[in-house]
């Protein structure tokens, strides 16, 4: 039997660099198309790459040629005009077609947790998810109409050794260590879902092929859900300090920061525990086996092995000193 024949558009991302290293592993023959400009996350040895400009459909004709593939999977369309060049430059050419949506696209905030695959798709505060919305709704109009043969997927917050989980980014380990308060939002005890990019890769490289997956649309995502107090606990333990910790309302960082207000309000702000029944049922034997207090170790120690890595950002940094001074609880 010849090897699962497989495309993908991007590669090298948090999210698609370790399914492209399993793909290979699992002995997949994997073609990436890129712009070849990647050097934080190298693709693996025994992937093909091609160079195009994904957003130009005739350089992306001029680097496949008349190829067909048994999968493609595009990590990099983000708006319908994507999806709709996708549709036409595959039709005819992919057994399969994934899309990589988002599990933001599900309604925020839910009304009942834990979210499952037919939970209404709506989120009013955020454009991003809104443009993975208007994606799935093209993608299954076409499935419905010519039997376009696609498969949906919904990553939560995956991250790997490069990405924390904050806003910000170091600049919030970088106050924990110098002693500064920093900001969580709400009161800390809403739950979030954080899967390591090495167990995504799990689960998505069981879908590829998988013609029950045709027509679908699966998360893929861990079952440990943290309070997000302990997902900053978790990560000054790794810094080896003890967080000085100010609850912030949602409403007044978006306030006092558009972007990181949308994303909160959006996402972030919101308890999001996911079923995955339907990944289980399609990828027997599937489970996500890293736990946060492991991967967030794995993250510090990226940073601290180069202090090149150790950004701080002045303006967030800025932000974040503003609302702990609204916000810092008073003595009586």
């Amino acid at each position: 039997m010849s090897a699962l024949k497989v495309l993908f558009i991007g590669g090298s991302g948090i999210i698609s660099s370790a399914c492209s290293a399993l793909a290979v592993e699992r002995g997949i023959d994997l073609t990436v198309l890129n712009r070849g400009s990647t050097t934080t996350r190298p693709l693996p040895q025994g992937a093909r790459v091609r160079q195009a400009d994904v957003r130009d459909p005739a350089s992306v004709r001029e680097a496949l040629g008349d190829e067909e593939f048994d999968v493609v999977v595009d990590w990099v369309a983000f708006t319908p005009d994507h999806v709709r060049t996708d549709v036409e430059l595959f039709t005819g050419r992919a057994g399969q077609y994934v899309f990589i949506s988002s599990a933001s696209a599900y309604q925020t905030p839910p009304l009942r947790v834990p979210v499952v695959e037919s939970t209404p798709l709506r989120n009013p505060f955020w454009q991003y998810s809104r443009d993975k919305i208007a994606c799935e709704e093209l993608l299954t109009a076409a499935y419905r109409e010519d039997g376009f043969p696609v498969t949906v997927v919904r990553p939560s917050h995956t991250y790997d050794k490069t990405l924390l989980p904050f806003d910000g980014g170091w600049t919030v380990v970088d106050r924990m260590r110098r002693g500064k308060e920093v900001v969580v939002h709400g009161d800390g005890t809403s739950l979030w879902t954080l899967t390591h990019h090495r167990d995504f890769a799990q689960g998505f490289t069981g879908l590829l092929g998988n013609e029950r997956a045709l027509g679908e649309a699966v998360h893929i995502t861990s079952d440990e859900a943290l309070p997000w107090d302990a997902i900053y606990r978790t990560v000054a333990a790794a810094a080896g300090v003890e967080p000085r910790i100010v609850h912030v309302p949602s409403d007044a960082i978006a306030a006092a920061d558009a972007e990181w207000g949308a994303g909160l309000l959006g996402d972030k702000a919101h308890s999001m525990v996911f079923d995955n029944t339907v990944l289980k049922t399609l990828v027997p034997g599937f489970a996500a086996t890293t736990p946060f207090a492991r991967g967030a170790r794995e993250v510090v120690e990226w940073y601290d092995a180069d202090p090149a890595r150790q950004v701080v950002d002045p303006h967030m940094d800025g932000v974040m000193d503003r609302l702990v001074e609204a916000y810092r609880p008073r003595a009586l």
